[in-house]
């Protein structure tokens, strides 16, 4: 897909952040947009930013994790738009805990979101991208779907399924043939509300870590890429049709030391954890 020229892109977590970019991008390059998200206001916000350039914007409430809506979603972005060729899986939520103290009622709330939400918007499309003549499914994972931290094993968990999802599919598409392609985003540190919408819990002081509001303030100093920049990064990795994309300075540092050494990256990880309990 080398132009979004007259295309039709869904888009989930639209409301704010890398979702609200690639809107904005997207309808700059001339593409109409399906916006969903969960927050009706951020969602609402967003649609109102596109149309004062005349660009069709359509929106709907969506909790990611409904596979029901998620389906029903899908049939009513072709059914307003005639057509869809992109589904951008971007909505997503962040967790604090240790794996010993979270909750099944956490873990289970951020792998809904996080990995099955991912899945629903990418079986519910994909009939519908194939229709279209050209498509392409990008799934948003993280740079924590490349490495792991103490503090975040359900987030982690989350991000490495999507990875490990996206990379079958994207394979399954190139050996059965057809229109359609699949890329898989590692975000680093991006300045979104990720970590002041997810969840924290009073079990990291086990780890030394601070309170909850702290360490969501000290979380948002590594976030250093902004959501424009993020959604241009996808955008032309698109176009390239690339397997993978790292966004951000950070993810391509800390994936090139993962890759260079699997096992010793959680030592330097450790170390750093233990002189903070110092």
């Amino acid at each position: 897909m080398k132009t979004f020229q007259d295309k039709v892109a869904a888009i989930t977590g639209a409301g704010s952040g890398i979702g609200r970019a690639l809107a904005i991008e997207l309808s700059g390059a001339g593409c109409e947009v399906a916006l969903s998200d969960i927050d009706q206001a951020g969602l609402e916000e967003t649609a109102a930013i596109l149309r004062v350039g005349g660009i069709r914007a359509t929106t709907a409430r969506l909790d990611v994790a409904d596979r029901a809506a998620v389906y029903a979603w899908a049939d009513e972005v072709v059914a307003q738009h005639g057509r869809v060729h992109m589904v951008f899986n971007n909505a997503g939520v962040g967790i604090g805990s240790t794996l010993e103290g979270i909750s099944y009622e956490d873990f289970e709330w951020v792998m809904n979101i996080n990995f099955w939400g991912v899945v629903y918007g990418t079986k519910a499309f994909l009939p519908h991208l194939r229709a279209s003549g050209e498509g392409h499914v990008v799934n948003i994972s993280s740079l924590f779907g490349i490495l792991s931290v103490p503090g975040n094993g359900a987030y982690n968990a989350s991000e490495f399924a999507v990875r490990g999802f996206t990379e079958a599919l994207r394979q399954e598409l190139e050996l059965t043939g057809g229109n359609v392609s699949a890329t898989c985003v590692h975000p680093g540190g991006i300045k979104t509300n990720i970590a002041r919408s997810g969840r924290m819990s009073d079990n990291l002081k086990d780890l030394h870590m601070p309170d909850p509001d702290t360490a969501r303030a000290e979380f948002e100093k590594f976030f250093i890429t902004t959501p424009q920049s993020a959604a241009r990064t996808i955008l032309r990795a698109v176009q390239r049709n690339q397997r993978r994309v790292l966004i951000g300075p950070d993810a391509r540092t800390l994936d090139f030391v993962a890759r260079l050494m699997p096992q010793g990256y959680q030592r330097v990880i450790l170390r750093n954890f233990r002189r903070r309990m110092r």
